[in-house]
């Protein structure tokens, strides 16, 4: 089993997905790693052109050129590590593309907003590793080939869940160097449902309460309606976690109110920005996926209710 010169491959690098696998896959490039981004549409042909651009503004410009990018119906290879970093509403594909690719000894890396996302993936994947994971990082795409990665925070947790087999684990400890030599604050951590989370209970009550109010970051700090909420569904995602058995390691809110106020005026989560797309979101996985876990664990969830029942009739659930 290869533990050293990892071939990656990333799904979801632009175009239907978020910027996530851009900016993991373009790290990895930068440092020197193999890595094969699948993509399509005009962010595929412009990677293919002129390779990938991630303009940061706390290390400059990142710039992948040649750039090892295709179409997932063209890759026909055997990655050491997948990375799934579609959108939730995209994960059938991902699963078929897993099942066609990934072999015995693959690392399937599931880095989406929604929590449990590894789960859902491994229940129809039998014979693979569906690990779970989860990141931190403000990124959206600049256009064609281009991401902005405005904030300097990129942290990737991912780990194997209570009772799944480990037997890749050497290969998943050999990753998490990789990814620190290559500038990703990465954590092959042992308490993945935690971690997955405790990021959940930021990613989704900011990207609900933004939606919600419609409301940009820094009205989190100057509105107190705005606060407030996103508070109150912290707490309504840390009561569904302890009614699961998970402990955490830290305050939630204090936590996330921390992450919130750092970040930089005007930003918007990619949630509010496929919604004000008139695509498709991810608000099922964002903001219903509380509410079913509330009436499974018997936990009430009245802000999420309210927001959930908002989005029914918005048509966004």
């Amino acid at each position: 089993m290869n533990t050293t010169n990892l071939k990656f491959a990333i799904f979801g690098v632009g175009g239907t997905g978020g910027v996530i696998g851009g900016v993991i896959g373009g790290y990895l490039a930068n440092a020197g790693n193999d890595v094969t981004f699948l993509a399509r549409g005009a962010h595929l042909a412009a990677m293919q052109k002129d390779g990938l651009t991630i303009h940061t503004n706390h290390r400059g410009d990142i710039r992948i050129k040649p750039c090892q990018a295709m179409l997932a119906d063209d890759y026909h290879d055997t990655p050491d590590v997948l990375f799934i970093c579609v959108k939730y509403y995209g994960l059938d594909a991902a699963i078929a593309l897993t099942r066609r690719i990934a072999g015995p000894d693959t690392l399937v890396i599931p880095i989406l907003n929604v929590f449990g996302t590894g789960a859902v993936m491994q229940e129809k994947l039998p014979g693979k590793t569906v690990l779970d994971g989860c990141i931190y990082v403000f990124a959206k795409r600049g256009g064609p080939g281009i991401i902005e990665q405005p904030q300097e925070i990129l942290r990737v947790f991912y780990g194997f869940r209570p009772g799944q087999c480990d037997r890749l684990a050497p290969k998943a400890a050999a990753l998490e160097n990789i990814m620190r030599a290559a500038d990703i604050h990465a954590h092959f951590t042992e308490d993945i449902q935690r971690d997955a989370l405790t990021k959940f209970s930021f990613v989704s009550p900011m990207g609900a309460a933004g939606l919600y109010f419609g409301v940009t970051s820094e009205a989190f700090g100057e509105k107190p309606e705005v606060r407030e909420t996103f508070i109150g569904l912290i707490k309504e995602v840390e009561a569904v976690g302890h009614a699961m058995g998970i402990t955490f390691d830290r305050d939630l809110v204090a936590t996330d109110l921390r992450l919130m106020d750092a970040f930089a005026p005007g930003l918007t989560t990619s949630m509010q920005r496929d919604v004000a797309a008139g695509g498709p979101s991810e608000f099922k996985g964002l903001v219903s996926r509380i509410v079913e876990l509330g009436e499974k664990y018997h936990v009430p969830t009245p802000l999420y209710q309210k927001i959930n029942d908002w989005g029914k009739a918005q048509g966004l659930a």
